[in-house]
């Protein structure tokens, strides 16, 4: 980290953050009074690297954390604690193994910086979607994943359900497509609002549960033609 006066600048050496072995559950970057909980999926995975970042915007991590499988793995899930650690901390994911494209189709690229599939936020400002493609490093430029605490979050009320799954009839919905067209009769067509306006028509049809498709901005930046291949 480097600090900055009017005359000079200087290095300053931030210790490491201490480290626990973890729990496999929760998913995800799950915060507490003292610290985060990470924990990942990968079945075929042979190492895993934790990379913590200071800002969203700093271009390499302040700590890299290899997760050792004697005590950082239990059956396919990967975990460690990291004590100290606060909510809004930016972290990422090195994942090696052994790849197999054309056979089972496994994409492992130990230069890849990887998101959180658990993350309930991601920042882009570093991103650059052509160093994300080929074999080389894209560190510099990936994007990050953010320590979210919704422990404190007000469901007003709210409670599951309980259903039985054996009961359940679930209706996977895309928000933008369902009632885009103007046959919905929607006042707000391809909105939140307009799937609620559907809720009576999807009761008729015996639909006890709504699964939304991804409803976050992933990658906002203009697909290249290279990409576009």
């Amino acid at each position: 980290m480097t600090l900055t006066t009017d005359k000079y600048q200087v290095e300053l050496e931030i210790p490491d953050y201490q480290l626990e072995s973890g729990c496999s559950h929760p998913f995800g970057a799950v915060p507490d009074k003292d610290g985060v909980n990470f924990s990942i999926f990968s079945e075929h995975a042979t190492s895993v690297e934790l990379l913590l970042f200071d800002r969203d915007d700093a271009p390499q991590p302040r700590q890299i954390i290899q997760l050792n499988p004697k005590f950082n793995k239990t059956f396919h899930f990967w975990h460690v604690y990291v004590r100290g650690l606060k909510p809004g901390a930016h972290y990422a994911y090195r994942v090696n193994g052994n790849p197999d494209l054309h056979g089972a189709g496994h994409r492992f690229n130990k230069n890849k910086v990887l998101l959180d599939p658990y993350a309930r936020g991601n920042t882009n400002a570093l991103w650059q979607r052509n160093d994300a493609l080929g074999s080389k490093d894209n560190l510099t430029t990936s994007m990050r994943s953010v320590v979210i605490d919704i422990s404190n979050y007000d469901w007003e009320g709210d409670r599951p359900l309980n259903r039985p799954m054996s009961d359940t009839v679930i209706y996977e919905v895309h928000v933008g497509g369902f009632t885009r067209s103007p046959s919905s009769g929607c006042k707000h067509p391809g909105t939140f609002s307009a799937i609620i306006e559907k809720i009576p028509y999807l009761k008729e049809l015996g639909i006890t549960a709504v699964e939304l498709l991804p409803i976050f901005d992933f990658d906002e930046k203009e697909p290249s033609p290279r990409s576009q291949r």
